[in-house]
């Protein structure tokens, strides 16, 4: 399990002495800009430079967030998936404020933000840490891809099925007939997983997902796999298939392709004001205010 660490701690080990925060907005949404403007003057009074970016802008985000004591995250969980790819490699840790409607990932309120952010400031708190994949399409010549929440491989936009032979460390485990499957961390276990019917993982457990997508005539049950464990992911299709980065990345599928999938050398690192977390009744209440 990963363990969490006092948010005071955490700057220390990363040696930060200066007061640089970076805030990442959800553009589609306007009460973001709006808080993002407020935030940046709050921030700003505490000593601190602040710079601004929208989510969206990845390679912008990219170009300004080095050196940054933390990030917030103006949106919901979309928009964190989002400030992970850009934060995660660099150890930066991310606030999130909860502007959408469930916000699993989420620490506060946006009504609670502008009294609650400077205590963040003054280093109280906690970071917990998120397991993340590694995805490398191993049949071309691309960097590979870092999820936090999870790595599909699906069927594209035909209604047919495909088949996916899947080994585990090497080992033959079966060629699935399917729409596709889901290979997922414990954050991701409350997405998409836990929609196709997969099991709920706590949030600090390092173990992966792997969950077939409408399998037909084949295994249909979820497996839990060891944090260790090296997934690869044969496609054979007569069409075009897909490869899925957190839903917002993807990559086209041709037959033959090959998905080696095993976890990051990177985790996401999330604020908190209290610890532990009250997972289960937390849980609860998101799905049925999901609902």
């Amino acid at each position: 399990m990963l363990q969490p660490t006092h948010l005071q701690e955490n700057m220390s080990d990363r040696s930060c002495s200066n007061k640089k925060i970076g805030i990442l907005f959800q553009p589609k949404a306007s009460a973001a800009g709006t808080l993002a403007q407020q935030l940046t003057k709050v921030v700003g009074n505490m000593g601190a430079s602040v710079w601004v970016c929208s989510a969206w802008e990845e390679d912008k985000a990219c170009e300004q967030i080095e050196d940054s004591r933390f990030v917030i995250c103006l949106g919901g969980d979309g928009t964190i998936l989002r400030a992970a790819r850009i934060a995660s490699p660099r150890g930066i840790p991310i606030l999130g404020i909860n502007l959408g409607r469930v916000g699993f990932m989420t620490e506060l309120n946006a009504e609670d933000a502008l009294s609650k952010v400077p205590a963040f400031m003054e280093s109280e708190g906690w970071v917990e840490e998120r397991a993340m994949l590694q995805a490398e399409l191993v049949s071309k010549d691309t960097p590979p891809f870092h999820a936090l929440n999870d790595v599909v491989v699906a069927r594209g936009e035909r209604c047919r099925l495909i088949r996916i032979r899947t080994t585990i460390d090497g080992e033959l485990l079966t060629t699935y007939k399917c729409d596709g499957l889901i290979v997922a961390t414990a954050t991701g276990s409350t997405g998409y997983s836990l929609a196709a019917g997969g099991p709920v993982l706590h949030p600090q457990a390092e173990e992966m997902l792997l969950k077939p997508i409408a399998a037909h005539l084949s295994l249909s049950t979820a497996l839990v796999l060891s944090s260790e464990a090296t997934v690869k992911l044969e496609v054979s299709t007569t069409h075009q298939a897909t490869l899925s980065i957190d839903g917002q990345i993807e990559v086209p599928l041709s037959d033959g392709d090959v998905i080696k999938i095993k976890r990051s050398p990177y985790v996401t690192k999330m604020l908190r004001a209290e610890w532990p977390l009250p997972f289960y009744s937390a849980l609860m209440a998101k799905l049925e205010k999901r609902e």
